[in-house]
């Protein structure tokens, strides 16, 4: 492990304020309404509010932050819904995330929470798992909207209500843990188990198989790349301290 970096202490913490605002305490109401002034203005104070909490301080900077974030989300209203619209909108705000922590890495230092010196790598963790599960859905149902519309209506029909929004959480939040412990062998075998549960629903059904392994190599592909991802800011992080869970 490298030695911690005063940069991914901020980094990690607006991270963790950023995934809490956007896809946790950001109600429907709000998503709906972007292009009117007072539902713009309320995820805004929620965006500050996070940023502050998470960091343990209220500078002119996270009011700057906040202000970009509502710049950004206001232009994506004006955009057509879809996946493009989507990350292009999470590159901007994680780029905005990345510059402040790079042009002000003492943050932390100078927040309320600094004598906590894991809690960066504990912020680190959960931003990852929200990333990896709650975003991952929003991203892969924008992704399989357009397939979906195309399958034929009995099929919805026949499927448990939620059923497959449930599958992928679940399938996405255990290959992030399978990375995390160490273990990626285990995402193969996860493909494995869900490819015989699945085979006997879709091989009469080219369509219906088509849609299974677009979705399912989209959810493993961004389950990944959370995974790896937070890997890679803890790595220059304080370690939290947990014993090993394998040997």
């Amino acid at each position: 492990m490298t030695s911690p970096s005063p940069m991914a202490d901020t980094l990690a913490a607006l991270l963790f304020a950023h995934v809490l605002a956007d896809f946790l305490f950001q109600t429907g109401w709000m998503v709906a309404n972007k292009r009117r002034p007072a539902a713009l203005a309320a995820h805004g104070a929620v965006v500050l509010a996070t940023a502050a909490a998470a960091t343990g301080t209220l500078t002119l900077s996270l009011l700057w932050l906040a202000a970009l974030h509502l710049a950004v989300d206001a232009g994506k209203a004006r955009l057509a819904p879809g996946l493009a619209a989507f990350l292009g909108d999470q590159a901007l705000h994680l780029a905005a995330l990345a510059a402040l922590a790079l042009w002000q890495p003492g943050l932390w230092a100078g927040g309320l929470w600094s004598g906590c010196t894991t809690l960066p790598a504990l912020m680190a963790l959960a931003a990852g798992f929200i990333l990896a599960t709650r975003a991952g859905g929003f991203a892969i149902g924008l992704l399989m909207a357009p397939f979906a519309r195309r399958l034929p209506a009995d099929i919805a029909a026949e499927s448990l209500p939620g059923a497959g929004r449930t599958i992928g959480l679940m399938e996405r939040g255990l290959i992030f843990a399978f990375l995390l412990i160490g273990q990626p062998e285990g995402v193969g075998l996860l493909i494995a188990a869900k490819s015989i549960l699945r085979f006997g629903a879709v091989r009469d059904d080219r369509a219906l198989s088509e849609y299974v392994i677009i979705g399912t190599l989209a959810s493993v592909g961004w389950a990944l790349a959370a995974g790896y991802g937070t890997l890679g800011l803890l790595s220059q992080l304080p370690p939290i301290g947990f014993p090993p869970l394998l040997p």
